[in-house]
């Protein structure tokens, strides 16, 4: 917790940074309205105790700034006994609470408290309605795996910006999600964003926020997610899928750490560590042009790069037990075993779709299963073809071809195999379009265009 006082007198000041340090809490002072205002220009706090009688501008005008800037963070007003009609008037013009002197400490430290949980819940509520779902679990045992999570303990308890990369399926969200859970700032927000979900005109309002009025339909002020993620994280997926333009904007935020939103005229401090990832290249959009040379080494800082399901095999039978228990609980059927038939079965696999082809896998084994085990029978691999041996068709759609006796169209293939993941994937278009190994964008244009809507 970062806490702004703003107060003229010095004992005062002096005395509660000297507490709020004693609770852990950081904290800094300001003894008048503009050098509180200069304060909140360059940095970003989590709670503002803010005197109602100050020299020059008085609090109730500094109240006002902060609303009209449109900083979020909450206000508590502190005034004399004789003031109460004054503090009454704060909290209609946007106070959060307010403190008569001479007030208690204890007192102070449980409004911070209530007050940071209750915005750090809002944004919560407000970013899961907005972003990307939570994923599983960070499951797995084998080497590749231990050698991940002692460079997640390194790099979880910094604020650096970090770049996951990694095949599609392979949980980038996951391990974004341990780097923030295992983190100093692991109470804060965790907010998830697949940027290649997210409609081109929106993504600026998205991400930065917007202003009422600022395009139509823009009926009041909505903050972006840059600010609903507070103190904690902000992961970008698909962070390739970002138009250039908005590449320059970004690369801004991490120079300088204020967004500014959409239609507004002053720039806003903010806090959130950035982790983003990618299933493409990203060296190679940058040599195409097609990705920002400065914001990739901006995002590059520390980099991860998750494992294919294939190079962990090991892993599989931990993974496939977890994944089977969770869909078994989801679809309101009795747990269930894999027999070791079937085990055998899963590892023999190469799983190109990685976790998420895993998982869908298991999913559709407990529609056959009987009893309390699911056999090798129950076990659904994608269809084999070829001659000299069974080889698994590992090829995305936009790669597929049309055999020299085949009756179907290229376009007939391409329609089923859309048809087909949406189903697997319960309607869900961007984990279908992953599965696919294709943009959520390009997936929503072949739903249109093959009228599967």
């Amino acid at each position: 917790m970062n806490v702004l006082i703003v107060d003229d007198e010095r004992g005062i000041r002096d005395a509660l940074e000297k507490y709020l340090s004693l609770e852990h809490i950081e904290s800094k002072t300001a003894e008048d309205g503009e050098k509180a205002k200069a304060l909140l220009e360059t940095e970003y706090f989590d709670v503002i105790l803010l005197d109602l009688k100050l020299p020059g501008i008085s609090g109730q005008e500094v109240l006002e700034w902060i609303q009209a800037r449109g900083i979020r963070s909450p206000v508590i007003m502190i005034s004399a006994h004789g003031q109460i009609a004054d503090a009454v008037k704060a909290l209609t013009s946007g106070a959060s609470d307010y403190l008569t002197k001479p007030f208690e400490p204890a007192e102070l430290l449980f409004k911070l408290k209530n007050l940071v949980e209750n915005r750090r819940r809002e944004n919560l509520l407000e970013a899961e309605k907005r972003t990307a779902a939570p994923e599983n679990g960070f499951i797995g045992n084998s080497p590749v795996m231990k050698t991940l999570s002692e460079q997640i303990d390194r790099i979880a308890g910094t604020d650096t910006t970090i770049l996951i990369t990694g095949e599609s399926g392979t949980g980038k969200e996951v391990a974004a999600r341990e780097i923030h859970a295992r983190g100093t700032s692991s109470a804060e927000p965790f907010v998830a964003v697949n940027i290649g979900g997210i409609n081109e005109n929106l993504m600026e309002s998205e991400l930065f926020g917007h202003e009422k009025g600022s395009f139509t339909g823009a009926f009041s002020r909505k903050p972006g997610l840059f600010e609903l993620a507070g103190g904690g994280t902000l992961f970008l997926d698909e962070i390739g899928e970002m138009p250039l333009p908005l590449q320059v904007k970004l690369l801004r935020v991490l120079q300088e750490r204020k967004i500014r939103r959409l239609g507004g005229t002053t720039d806003i401090p903010v806090k959130a560590r950035i982790i983003s990832a990618t299933n493409k290249n990203i060296e190679l959009l940058v040599r195409e042009g097609q990705f920002r040379e400065d914001l990739y080494y901006r995002l590059n800082v520390f980099r991860i790069h998750l494992p294919p399901l294939r190079e962990r095999r090991e892993d599989i039978p931990l993974l496939a037990g977890h994944l089977l228990d969770k869909n078994a609980s989801r679809m309101g059927k009795a747990p269930r075993i894999l027999s070791a038939a079937a085990l055998e079965k899963l590892s023999s696999y190469s799983f190109p779709g990685n976790i998420r082809e895993l998982e869908n896998i298991l999913e559709r084994s407990l529609i056959f299963a009987q009893g309390n085990e699911v056999s090798a029978d129950d076990i659904e691999l994608p269809r084999l073809t070829g001659e000299s041996g069974p080889v698994y068709t590992e090829q995305p759609f936009r790669e597929t071809v049309v055999q020299e006796n085949s009756m179907s169209s290229l376009e007939d293939i391409k329609k089923n195999t859309i048809r087909e993941a949406l189903l697997r994937n319960g309607g869900n278009r961007t984990k279908a379009a992953e599965e696919l190994g294709v943009s959520r964008r390009t997936i929503i244009n072949k739903i249109k265009a093959y009228g599967l809507e």
